[in-house]
């Protein structure tokens, strides 16, 4: 394997889909990201690929413009790097990460938030569980 061809750290990779998570989930762009912290969105995208290591005065920078702690970025990093979860806890958080960064993810999470009655907010909640329950009795 040449020097060019290496693969990414996988804790490289772990912080850099927790960046684009929060980023996504605040609806923010990567052009802004990028332009809070006086960088292209190129090398927004590459940190969020974990192709370049963010630098701690980085990440702090970052943890603050998305408005959460630096240990945001590393939850659930052991388990990544480790597998000591097993490989089912660790295909679950994938999926989880997978549902959560994508677009029905990620519209599910704002228009959920967006209900600002925490009664309507369970209601919904019980809804979903009902509806879900019937599938997950036939698996």
């Amino acid at each position: 394997m040449s020097e060019n061809t290496k693969k990414a750290n996988p804790i490289d990779v772990h912080v850099g889909s927790r960046i684009r998570l929060r980023r996504n989930m605040m609806g923010m762009s990567q052009e802004r990201l990028g332009e809070s912290l006086g960088i292209t969105f190129q090398q927004v995208q590459k940190y969020e690929k974990g192709t370049n290591r963010v630098g701690a005065s980085r990440l702090q920078a970052i943890a603050g413009i998305l408005g959460v702690p630096v240990a945001f970025f590393f939850e659930d990093a052991a388990t990544v790097e480790s597998g000591a979860a097993g490989f089912a806890e660790s295909n679950n958080a994938t999926s989880l990460m997978e549902f959560c960064t994508s677009t029905e993810g990620l519209q599910l999470n704002r228009a959920y938030f967006a209900i600002d009655d925490a009664k309507i907010r369970r209601r919904v909640l019980d809804l979903v569980k009902a509806l879900s329950a019937p599938a997950e009795a036939a698996s």
